[in-house]
């Protein structure tokens, strides 16, 4: 049950971040950006064998590593949410930058005709 639940999940923030990315306005960018990392995350931790209530690996008396919790998806995704933050942040420097520059929200900077 908990895997059709990481897939819809996967799917929804995947499909909502492609969307969102291909939105005319920079603010819309920035949040499909941010929809498609936390998707990845995601599936980082779904593909990482995730487990309920496993033991870390530093347990004794555990001989099969198939028992074990692997903290390396976690490793990774705490990399990726520090990597996203700053990217994100940088980010939003030149899109104030641009707007400053331009005058407008747009992508391309410049206005839709009315």
């Amino acid at each position: 049950m908990i895997e059709i639940v990481l897939s819809l999940a996967i799917g929804v923030l995947g499909a909502s971040g492609v969307w969102l990315l291909l939105r005319p306005r920079t603010f819309q960018v920035i949040m499909g950006l941010c929809l498609l990392s936390y998707a990845v995350n995601i599936f980082i931790f779904a593909m990482g064998r995730l487990r309920v209530a496993a033991p870390p690996v530093t347990a004794s008396g555990l001989e099969t590593p198939a028992l074990y919790d692997d903290p390396t998806p976690q490793a990774l995704v705490l990399t990726a949410i520090v990597i996203s933050f700053a990217l994100t942040a940088l980010f939003l420097v030149v899109v104030l930058a641009a707007r400053g520059a331009t005058g407008s929200d747009h992508v391309d900077g410049r206005e839709p005709d009315a």
